[in-house]
């Protein structure tokens, strides 16, 4: 290898030597090898005007079609453009000042070039400014065409320093030493595979006479990438199999029994799947490595202010604690055993054809009745998707619940028949009466004769049609209200002198109430509550609110670190932050009861401690935490980046779970797991991958469990690209569905990338004289570096434009925070029509009547902040609507970006469409923004077929001889590929 290891300065000279090690970062002649040709042009055949990508350093093959010299400043400036086709399409070079003269002399119409330089837009048209070029044609006496005659002609990834064909000829002059190559793939893998010999495909790569060598050598420089990256995995994966890691087994009758004995009803499938994974790695001798990737937290849940029966009447769900008694939907009374707050979640209510509404998240569980399907318990989710039949009626309707006797204490000084009467007497001409707690909550005999005393003097008897005329809407409501407690039907009628309400009670001597089941007629979103589940001690795990049946879920994270603590381990949850840290505590100590209050007074017998350690805790509530953790009081912490600090020592570390692993980095968390006595297991749980966890599974290196890849609770949003500058009609189309949403009685957010009030004064303002001067010589590189549109200056364009007559206000985060708040009150209130912000909406902001978004230079956002703003719109039960507008050309990178984006909501397909544009970082270095990558010819997603069986071919190598003693050239390409800093991070994982 040494002759691959030689310095490119002895062989090119230092000034050459030196731009390549600074702007592509060649230093060796092994290294400018394997700097491979992005792409090849072909002498006779002209490469694609129409493909080339805006705002990148390109290399093209062209004939010059028209040169003409302008003047302008009055005649003291002047620029030479010059036109170049290739039958697909047409660009233009621009030359300036002094610049000129050269290229007017040499490009004349007819003659054939390469040319590099950076794509830029000028008046709506491609160019490239102040272009290098090398004449392709006999006349020009370069010998390029000798050179070049019919071959494929190489097209390196170059820089402005240095041009395509510059790189090609210094890798003429290191060629020769491909021969020196040292092929590191096993003889019976390459002729197993097919593959020619390494050095045959260095010199195919770089000097094809084919189309069929250029194959040949991907193929193969595929596979020594990614044969040699797996060995290297495979070699980690079986030394981790020897660390002495302690396998945490189930236990019976410990906490993760008793806790899951709370649950009200069995684990889904998805759940019962990913727990099994979870338990299986758990189980083994050697540390577990997995992602869970999805909405880890999903219950079954309602609002705080949602209603349950008691047998004193109903209780807001905010007040139910364990031991709370409640009423089931047989009319047993049973216990609740089990409160489980869920924190924030969009929230969706159910109408009834009663016009009663019952208020859930989406993953409720209904027990509903179909002609069709018979019985059966539905999500609010599963509802949604499949509410109506084809002739449009209602599919599902609602189980009944039986009529029980209730008891408030109250005092009950009237006969309830009187009650109703003298009520019914003052919604005929009096002020408007109620119906008292006392007898609302009483006896059923007593509601009967409430209801039977309004009936006989409001309205018409009870009976087959029976209404309530004319009543106040606070007694229409409490009427309506007794009705349903007895089993029966209510329907409100509103109407300008009050509201009627249809009342039918069950027959007694019918068996149950069949007659009066109720159908789901919609379900509306409502927006972000506080919600909790609540388990109950009976065999139907379900309890009455308005006479729905419901039940509930719960953390697949918080089962795994209670096996650990079974075990005998501990297990550390780190969280991002210490607002989302404290809330997982509050959560999951709820959630526990008593089991969270092990060793303490009144705590369960099988019950641990679970302990909270943020940077902010007092010093005596730190000192008792760490003491907890140290003795292993504690069997389960959670924390923030406190955890990691040295102070902080386990008794035994079993389980580390790293909630949004791309808040951290690769060294925090291996800080977290040194901590253990032995490598702790390791769950990773996030929504959106970063490109490099997204490549680690596609390695094999990382394994995964999937709980739900979208977003609970969402309508659905179509996302378009609307390309500004090539159809300006497009964007004029995207602000008249703006005024059409408004017109609905919806609202819009149009977002920018620029605030537009900047103090600081544009890039390159205090450059020197002569640049500006030369700045004012080239208009094309204003607009070249157009800044981003600002949220002031679109606001404003709106407003007295496209949406002039809307209520149109701006966000930013400059704003004062009391203007910020009283914008977003306005808007969340329905005061304001559009939103012109910044990307102070990303997160945190819920308005569900907001249903279209544009987004401005959409192309300056990443995937994951498109779709982070994105997920604003379509919060309701209306769809939503983003348009993403662009004015970069259509076959550019970018616009290729957006068109995927627009195409997928789902979060781990947008996060692999992340991965293609950004490459995958260094799969095994530090680097998560992917600058600089381990893998040259790789593609992660589009050769994950070479992967997997690379990754086959590698385990079996390294299985059968870890030290690959046999495999002396794989060694040495291992050694170059994991320099120390790499084995280090390798180790860490």
């Amino acid at each position: 290898m040494a002759a691959l290891d030689e310095p490119l300065k002895k062989i090119l000279g230092g000034s050459t030597a030196k731009v390549l090690a600074e702007h592509l970062d060649l230093h060796t002649v092994g290294d400018l090898l394997h700097h491979y040709p992005r792409r090849y042009a072909e002498r006779g055949e002209l490469t694609r005007l129409a493909d080339l990508p805006l705002d990148e350093h390109v290399t093209v093959v062209a004939q010059v079609s028209d040169a003409r010299v302008h003047k302008f400043n009055g005649g003291r400036g002047q620029r030479l453009e010059v036109t170049l086709t290739d039958g697909s399409g047409r660009l233009r070079l621009v030359f300036f000042g002094k610049g000129i003269h050269k290229p007017h002399k040499e490009l004349l119409p007819g003659r054939r070039a390469m040319f590099a330089g950076k794509v830029s837009v000028f008046n709506h048209k491609l160019q490239l400014a102040h272009p290098e070029y090398e004449l392709l044609d006999e006349e020009a006496g370069s010998g390029a065409v000798d050179a070049f005659a019919n071959q494929l002609l190489p097209i390196y990834p170059a820089c402005q320093q240095m041009a395509s064909w510059k790189i090609a000829k210094a890798v003429d002059a290191v060629l020769p030493s491909a021969q020196d190559a040292i092929d590191p793939l096993p003889d019976a893998l390459r002729a197993g595979r097919d593959l020619i010999p390494l050095t045959e495909s260095l010199l195919k790569i770089h000097r094809p006479a084919t189309k069929a060598d250029i194959a040949d050598a991907r193929a193969r420089l595929k596979w020594d990438e990614a044969f040699v990256l797996q060995v290297a995995l495979a070699r980690r994966r079986l030394a981790e199999t020897q660390l002495p890691a302690v396998p945490r087994t189930l236990t019976d009758g410990g906490i993760l029994d008793a806790f899951d004995a709370k649950l009200p009803f069995t684990l889904t499938d998805g759940q019962q799947k990913v727990s099994r994974e979870i338990f299986d790695d758990l189980a083994t001798n050697h540390p577990m490595h997995r992602l869970l990737q999805g909405e880890v937290g999903s219950g079954k849940a309602q609002p705080l202010d949602a209603l349950v029966l008691t047998p004193q009447g109903f209780r807001p769900m905010g007040e139910m604690t364990v031991g709370t008694e409640v009423v089931v939907p047989s009319g047993e009374l049973a216990l609740v055993d089990g409160v489980f707050p869920q924190g924030e979640r969009e929230v969706w209510r159910l109408v009834l054809s009663d016009g009663s509404s019952v208020e859930c998240d989406d993953e409720h569980l209904w027990i509903v009745g179909s002609r069709d399907t018979g019985e059966r318990v539905l999500t609010t989710r599963e509802l949604r998707a499949g509410l109506l039949r084809p002739d449009g009626r209602p599919k599902w309707s609602i189980a009944p619940a039986a009529p029980v006797d209730l008891e408030g204490g109250g005092a009950r000084p009237l006969d309830p028949y009187d009650l109703g009467k003298a009520l019914a007497a003052g919604a005929e001409g009096g002020p408007a009466g109620r119906v008292p707690e006392a007898y609302r909550n009483a006896p059923l005999k007593d509601r009967l004769a409430v209801v039977r005393g309004l009936m006989d003097a409001g309205g018409r008897p009870l009976g087959a049609d029976a209404v309530f005329r004319a009543a106040p809407a606070p007694l229409a409501g409490d009427l309506a209200w007794l009705v349903r407690s007895l089993g029966g039907r209510a329907r409100i009628e509103r109407g300008s002198d009050g509201a009627n309400v249809h009342v039918a009670l069950p027959d007694p001597a019918s068996t149950g109430a069949e007659g009066f089941r109720r159908t789901i007629e919609a379900i509306e979103h409502v927006g972000r509550k506080p919600v909790q589940c609540i388990s109950v001690a009976h065999p139907d795990h379900a309890y009455v609110t308005d006479h729905f049946t419901v039940t509930h879920n719960t953390m697949v994270a918080l089962r795994a670190m209670l096996g650990v603590v079974d075990s005998g381990g501990q297990a550390a949850m780190l969280a991002p932050t210490e607002v989302l840290a404290q809330q997982h505590h509050r959560s999951i100590t709820e959630m526990m009861g008593e089991l969270a209050e092990g060793g303490m007074l009144g705590g369960a017998e099988q019950g641990t401690k679970v302990v909270l350690l943020t940077g902010s805790m007092g010093a005596a509530a730190r000192r008792q935490a760490l003491l907890d953790l140290v003795t292993g009081e504690a069997g389960i912490v959670i924390g923030t980046h406190a955890l990691i600090e040295d102070k902080v020592q386990f008794h035994d570390l079993g389980l580390v779970v790293v909630d949004e692993q791309h808040r951290f980095g690769v060294e925090q968390r291996d800080a977290l797991r040194g901590k253990g006595k032995q490598p702790p297991h390791l769950l990773v749980m996030t929504a959106t991958p970063i490109p490099r966890t997204v490549a680690m599974t596609v390695f094999g290196d990382l394994e995964t469990s999937v709980l739900d890849q979208l977003p609970a609770g969402r309508s659905p949003i179509a996302s378009h690209v609307v390309p500004a500058k090539d159809k300006p009609h497009f964007l004029a189309r995207a602000w008249e569905r703006v005024r059409e949403e408004v017109a609905a009685g919806h609202q819009g957010y149009v977002v920018c990338p620029r605030i537009g009030d900047e103090e600081d004064a544009p890039k390159g303002a205090k450059k020197g004289a002569k640049e500006a001067a030369a700045k004012e010589s080239s208009p094309e590189d204003i607009e070249e570096k157009r800044p981003p549109l600002a949220v002031l200056d679109i606001a404003e364009q709106l407003a007295r434009g496209p949406l002039q007559g809307l209520r149109v206000a701006v966000l930013h985060g400059r704003m004062a925070p009391d203007d910020k708040d009283e914008v977003m009150r306005e808007f969340a209130a329905g005061r304001l029509d559009v939103l012109v912000a910044t990307t102070v909406i990303e997160v945190g902001v819920n308005v569900p009547n907001a249903t279209a978004m544009v987004i401005m230079d959409a192309d300056r956002f990443g995937v994951s902040q498109l779709h982070q703003l994105r997920g604003r719109v379509g919060r309701g039960s209306a769809p939503g609507l983003c348009l993403l507008v662009s004015e970069m050309p259509e076959a550019s990178p970018a616009r290729a970006r957006l068109a995927a984006v627009a195409g997928t909501l789902d979060g781990f397909e947008l996060s692999r469409i992340d991965l293609e544009q950004r490459r995958e970082g260094d799969v095994l270095g530090q680097a998560q923004s992917g600058v600089r990558s381990s893998l040259r010819m790789l593609a992660v997603i589009e050769d994950e077929e070479v992967i997997a069986a690379a990754r086959e071919e590698a385990t079996a190598v390294v299985t059968a001889d870890p030290e690959l003693a046999a495999y002396p050239e794989l060694r040495i390409a291992l050694s170059a590929l994991l320099d120390d800093a790499r084995e280090q991070y390798l180790d860490k994982g």
